[in-house]
């Protein structure tokens, strides 16, 4: 499959089996009568691999070393990529970032080979306001001293995401807003 065509099929996946309508609370707070459940279509093969080639090609013209995000929502996302990427012949780390720091062991929050100072992509299935990806790139900022080159997205909710992000100087890139798939956002 071409990149489109997996671009194309990614979509008739989210719409056919992460996008739920109804009354939802979102991880930001909001209420939503809609909500995209993007690990409906990231664990699985065909979802995986779709969206792993769309994402690979928006980071070819970059020199980024590593890329991950917060768990459990970028953990599939991260390693197709990685693992795509390693057939393709690219080298690229990932890692994870625990929604808090563990108290035991070695009382990381940050997990994985990333070394010390690398540029890295922070990726994410669906971002709202951008807070949870804040928090993950102050872990990786602070553990790191990664270099966060931009975030990458499945799904943008167009909540105020980009702006957020923007405004902390991270270019946020989706490979679909909501509009994009077909859903009316209220004004």
């Amino acid at each position: 499959m071409t990149t489109q065509e997996c671009r194309e099929r990614l979509a008739e996946l989210i719409k056919s089996y992460a996008l739920r309508f109804g009354d939802f609370t979102l991880a930001s707070g909001q209420k939503s009568t809609y909500f995209i459940d993007g690990k409906l279509v990231t664990l699985t093969s065909e979802g995986a691999y779709c969206l792993a080639r769309c994402i690979l090609d928006k980071i070819a013209d970059t020199d980024v070393e590593a890329l991950g995000g917060m768990c459990i929502g970028a953990d599939p996302i991260t390693g197709a990529v990685v693992a795509l990427a390693g057939e393709q012949g690219i080298p690229l780390i990932g890692f994870l970032v625990r929604k808090e720091q563990k108290d035991h062991g070695t009382k990381k929050q940050v997990e994985g080979p990333l070394p010390d100072g690398a540029k890295v992509i922070m990726l994410e299935d669906v971002v709202t306001t951008g807070g949870s990806t804040l928090d993950a790139i102050a872990a990786v900022e602070r553990e790191k001293q990664a270099q966060v080159i931009r975030v990458i997205a499945m799904v943008d909710r167009l909540q105020g995401a980009q702006a957020n992000l923007a405004t902390a100087g991270y270019p946020l890139q989706s490979i679909f807003t909501i509009k994009e798939l077909g859903v009316e956002i209220p004004a």
